[in-house]
């Protein structure tokens, strides 16, 4: 039997927290298809991908 990894808490980086305010902001997208926190990838283009359901949304890459 093997020892399962250490894996890292990475939840607290999707919210911003305002004290002075007693806000709460999540960072994050929401799949609008089926509800889920969607991932952000940048290689190859800028993106927002569910992997859930597999809905994209492509960022608008800036035209020099």
């Amino acid at each position: 039997m093997t020892v399962p990894k250490e894996v890292k808490a990475r939840a607290h980086t999707w919210y911003e927290v305002d004290y002075e305010k007693g806000t709460i902001k999540f960072l994050r997208r929401i799949c609008p298809r089926c509800g889920s926190v969607m991932a952000y990838h940048k290689v190859p283009v800028p993106r927002w991908a569910c992997g859930k359901c597999g809905y994209t949304i492509f960022e608008q890459v800036k035209a020099r």
